[in-house]
């Protein structure tokens, strides 16, 4: 079952009964991350996924600060990071790759993939970040860190656990069986899940635009259910307190699940649909850490992972069924390397970290059409992509933190990047051919100034980039608001950012506040384009009611805003959180940058026992949206003048009688209609949600 990890029964309970921390940590840094402490980011832990049920990974931060929850469709989720989403922000699992060549612009499905049952904490670094990720991460990244197989006392050790959970706004049912122990110094956990989610209920009023459809009843939406299986196993061999190598493998497949925007269209037959009956991940890696004299930490990694999708899209009435099946396989390798802290001269300390990476992908990608009236099925010469295309990504980077006495640290670092792009031409579709080479460099500087007692300053400065991947120079794909076809001439685009901050932490409270800039050099933004600039055999482009090219835009583009959060501790096991953001884009010409998220945030009130229960109540809002861009105006997600405001109201009970954990969260309680910036579906009605956990002692 989704949404409940394993840890040891002794570290569920210290998440329970710490009230310090389980509910409200805003900044925590993991070297398996790779993430430092003097940036803007925050952490949401496993104990966070018990107690709000969050109904995918993306969900589980829609509590962070400066973190906005995109939904093209009901299986499908990605993470808004200053203004920025898909492919402009980095994946990462246990410090792997997830972004791919054929990623596309805006919004993906891909961070829905991640099995959150299998997840120890998902961390948020928001701002440029390519100096230690590579390319994409203009907007930020997104590291996520599994459970860690258990160490014991040499004895052999297995506890199982079952974990049930149901929800009825969709309908949602499933569990998942899993285990965790050790024999001598080999530890492992894993577990396989199922669940089935139907047609998702909206709250009283539906937001009003041309997508999703609706049953009689106004509130069921059509196009949203799907079905979904996943696993996971990790194996870790400790011959020695120095060293520790890993076997791991994830494998998430999702079924049946509609494109909501798609299905149907905008305009189009009630009976049309575009369906991603297979969107599946399988990630395969092995991994050695060791500890040396002067290296407090080394890893080398070595993965595989496939990316594979099937899209069907159904047109009865004209007796036509397309089909899509695109497969990347990603050969990857890294290596991490952080120093032990070294004090050349008293009051200076100083920390060295680095390291390498390289992915490869290879591509296969193949249409179909098929006449279902007469039974027959065609090949087109070319897919969604060019099958054997190729994309290398990597680079070599450095870091260093350099502590002046007790109230400054300086930092930076720097990068050079290598990617490259090649994908064979098609005559038939006018396809050309595709070479491109790219030697990018990335850097960033800070500061980080205890001013005076709690209060501590930052400021950073940051050079990221992201060179074009296939899915900009070769693809041919149905976007919200159209069709857009390749453009085999796109130059990197580059990103400056600027960010200061500041922290206040005393015992019972915590705050801290985040200002930013970020100019876009070169920037891929979609251009309309006329009917007669249509690729030749694409039918699709021709008959779409808008066409649209990537270009990189002539100018500047600007990204800016505000993100905080706040944490108050209470006596008597009372506290509260609070976060807020808002973010503002613009192009070249002055005209609003693609679905920029509204002004968001969140408040969140819990009361804790010492004896194991947790109760909350939590409002999530947004102001409404009305800064639109060209593509926003013409896409069918977004109601006209805007997508309007709103505010959720949750309540959640937990209670952990060991060895059974009981959450029940009755969701959106005011029945409030509302929808995220962008989204193709509208956020769920009033429901309750429940999960029930066993796990053996």
């Amino acid at each position: 079952m989704r949404f409940l990890g394993l840890t040891s029964l002794l570290a569920l309970r210290a998440l329970a009964q710490d009230a310090g921390v389980a509910p409200f940590e805003t900044t925590v840094s993991d070297e398996r991350a790779g993430i430092d402490d003097g940036r803007a980011s925050s952490v949401v832990r496993q104990g966070d996924f018990e107690r709000r049920l969050p109904r995918s990974a993306p969900d589980a931060l829609r509590y962070e600060p400066g973190a906005f929850i995109q939904q093209t469709a009901h299986g499908q989720a990605s993470v808004y990071l200053r203004g920025l989403t898909g492919q402009q922000t980095v994946l990462l699992f246990d410090g792997i790759r997830l972004n791919t060549s054929t990623w596309r612009q805006g919004p993906n499905q891909y961070f829905f993939t991640l099995d959150a049952a299998s997840i120890e904490s998902i961390e948020v670094l928001r701002g440029g970040s390519s100096t230690r990720f590579g390319s994409d991460a203009l907007g930020g990244a997104i590291a996520t860190l599994p459970i860690e197989a258990p160490t014991g006392d040499g004895k052999a050790h297995f506890a199982p656990s079952l974990t049930l959970k149901a929800t009825s706004a969709d309908s949602e049912a499933g569990g998942r069986v899993a285990v965790q122990g050790w024999i001598g110094p080999v530890g492992f956990v894993g577990g396989a899940g199922l669940r089935r989610v139907g047609l998702l209920e909206s709250g009283a009023g539906p937001v009003k635009s041309d997508v999703p459809r609706f049953a009689p009843d106004g509130r069921t939406q059509l196009g949203t259910g799907f079905n979904e299986f996943t696993a996971d196993g990790r194996v870790s061999w400790r011959p020695s307190g120095a060293h520790e190598l890993t076997l791991a493998t994830n494998a998430y497949r999702q079924f049946d699940a509609p494109r909501t925007d798609q299905c149907p269209p905008a305009f189009a037959r009630s009976d049309e649909c575009l369906t991603y009956t297979e969107q599946f991940r399988t990630l395969t890696f092995a991994a050695w850490k060791g500890h040396f004299t002067d290296v407090e930490s080394a890893r080398v990694t070595l993965s595989w992972q496939r990316q594979h999708e099937v899209r069907e899209g159904a047109r009865p009435a004209s007796f036509v069924l397309t089909t899509g099946r695109d497969t990347v396989d990603t050969l990857g390798a890294s290596l991490a390397l952080r120093s032990r802290t070294f004090a050349p001269a008293a009051g200076i300390s100083l920390e060295l970290s680095g390291g390498a990476d390289a992915y490869v992908d290879l591509v296969d990608s193949r249409s179909f059409v098929s006449f279902t009236d007469i039974a027959v099925t065609r090949e087109l010469t070319r897919g969604q992509y060019l099958a054997g295309s190729t994309s290398l990504t990597g680079g070599a980077f450095v870091d260093a933190a350099l502590g002046l006495g007790a109230r400054v640290t300086l930092r930076g670092g720097g990068r050079l990047g290598v990617a490259a792009s090649n994908a064979p031409g098609d005559d038939a579709s006018g396809t050309v051919p595709v070479r491109g080479a790219w030697v990018p460099l990335a850097g960033h500087l800070g500061v980080e100034w205890r001013a005076v007692g709690p209060l501590t300053l930052l400021a950073n400065v940051d050079r990221s980039f992201r060179a074009p991947n296939l899915d900009d120079l070769t693809s041919r794909q149905q976007t919200g608001p159209g069709f857009q076809f390749e453009n085999p001439d796109l130059r990197p685009e580059r990103g400056t950012s600027v960010e200061l901050g500041a922290r206040l932490r005393v015992d019972w409270l915590s705050l801290e506040a985040w200002a930013f800039q970020t100019w876009l050099d070169d920037a891929m933004v979609k251009q309309p384009r006329d009917l007669s600039e249509c690729p030749g055999s694409t039918p699709q482009c021709s008959s779409a009611w808008f066409r649209y090219q990537l270009q990189n835009a002539p100018g500047l583009s600007e990204v800016r805003g505000v993100e905080g959060s706040a944490r108050l501790r209470l006596p008597l096991g009372f506290g509260a959180r609070a976060t807020a953001a808002y973010t503002w884009g613009q192009g070249p010409s002055r005209v609003p940058l693609s679905r920029i998220p509204p002004a968001n945030g969140t408040v969140e009130f819990t009361w804790r026992h010492e004896v194991g229960l947790v109760l909350a109540t939590a409002v999530r809002w947004a102001g409404p949206q009305t800064r639109l861009a060209l593509a926003d105006l013409s896409d069918a997600r977004i109601p006209l003048g805007g997508t309007p405001g709103y505010a959720v109201v949750d309540a959640r009970a937990s209670v952990r009688f060991a060895p059974v954990l009981l959450t029940m969260v009755l969701e959106n309680l005011l029945d409030t209609a509302w929808r995220a910036h962008g989204s193709s579906i509208n956020g769920p009605g009033r429901g309750l949600m429940m999960l029930v956990s066993f796990r053996a002692p």
